[in-house]
């Protein structure tokens, strides 16, 4: 008898589930406040373009595997070519509970309210009619940072210094401009920084982004994000502020400096993840020992400089203490700082007569004034 009750129950909470996230998607998307327009047969939801399931899985060939260009933990994404001819990246949920409806429904709020050339643009969505929740996205054809700098297209020397200044650059710029709407990514990591053919970054997956009024100093929630890149404090306190996008961002730094994934568990235990590693060489004297030797660090002095200006304004966006953390748009101010010494030096001389300077490396200047700050390392997974 106790096995049956707790079989009917299992079942009607399974009844109940059901019908829950039934009636979430319907009234989300029948809500008069979604703004649901009919314009001469084809419907506008946020003022994009509703498609319908059966366009989409005629674009993906029904979903094809190899269509997908990727698989996260929203989703997996698909190419696909709609009918006016665009090439477009479809967005498929795994599964639509309340946690990916809201998500759904964060990313098409935020990303139909921004403009910024470093933000992926969005083309529509499936409505609350669809068999699945859609997100059709503009296609962006060259991979992600993390492809090129640890992943399949990555090869040494194929992504130089400069491109990876103005990788750096771009991020900070998109992320500054998401700071000033308001808005936290939460999840800042080079998988979500798409390439396209100019190698130009178009920030993306903002399924976890969070609403964070400037006037107010944090927002509890509990900690989401990808191991290797949370914030240390946010993930002990459970306090969400815009320092915690620095934090990460600072991991990205890391990585355009390392060409190192930002956990690899092949790696010393101390250093699994790459903010510990990336603070121990540069507290250790030793961020020749970080650094990617293909990006000419210790043959160009101008690289070398450069490197050197960028690994402690990493150092910086690490910092356990979220206090003592820059904000976003003093990020942004210090790389466009560093890009444009590198412009000036490069117009003054050649590369060639730049490193027969021979600049010495100072690793002093990159910790400085952080030293006494007593860095503890980052133990966030």
């Amino acid at each position: 008898m106790l096995i049956l009750f707790l079989f009917y129950l299992r079942h009607r909470r399974q009844q109940q589930y059901s019908a829950t996230t039934y009636s979430l998607s319907r009234s989300i998307f029948s809500d008069p406040s979604s703004k649901v327009e009919v314009e001469k047969g084809a419907s506008k939801y946020f003022g994009v373009q509703v498609f319908t399931y059966a366009e989409l899985e005629e674009a993906t060939n029904n979903f094809d595997s190899s269509y997908e260009l990727g698989d996260g933990g929203f989703g997996a994404v698909y190419y696909g070519k709609i009918k006016d001819g665009r090439a477009v990246a479809v967005k498929r949920l795994y599964e639509s509970n309340y946690k990916r409806v809201e998500q759904f429904m964060n990313e098409i709020e935020i990303l139909t309210r921004l403009r910024h050339p470093n933000l992926v643009s969005l083309y529509g969505c499936t409505s609350r009619h669809s068999r699945e929740l859609l997100l059709v996205y503009e296609y962006i054809a060259n991979g992600t940072v993390a492809d090129h700098l640890h992943g399949e297209k990555a090869k040494p020397g194929a992504l130089p210094w400069s491109t990876r200044m103005n990788i750096a650059v771009d991020t900070a710029s998109a992320l500054t401009y998401l700071h000033a709407s308001e808005i936290i990514h939460r999840d800042v990591k080079t998988n979500n920084f798409l390439l396209d053919e100019n190698f130009l970054v178009k920030v993306a997956d903002f399924g976890l982004s969070r609403l964070f009024p400037n006037h107010v100093s944090h927002v509890s929630t509990a900690p989401q994000g990808t191991p290797g890149y949370v914030d240390p404090e946010y993930h002990q306190f459970y306090q969400l502020t815009s320092r915690s996008d620095v934090f990460s961002f600072g991991v990205v730094l890391a990585e355009l400096i390392s060409s190192m994934p930002a956990v690899d568990i092949t790696r010393h235990r101390h250093e699994i993840n790459l903010s510990n590693m990336a603070i121990n060489k540069i507290q250790g004297d030793a961020l020749h020992e970080l650094v990617d030797q293909s990006l000419g660090f210790q043959s160009n002095a101008l690289i070398r400089k450069m490197v050197t200006a960028v690994a402690e304004l990493t150092f910086q966006c690490l910092q356990s203490d979220k206090d003592l953390r820059p904000s976003m748009d003093q990020v942004l101010s210090t790389l466009q700082g560093i890009q444009r010494m590198g412009d000036e030096l490069d117009e003054a001389v050649s590369s060639k007569s730049v490193a027969a300077q021979h600049l010495p490396l100072s690793p002093n200047s990159v910790i400085g004034k952080w030293a006494s700050v007593g860095t503890t390392p980052n133990t966030s997974s």
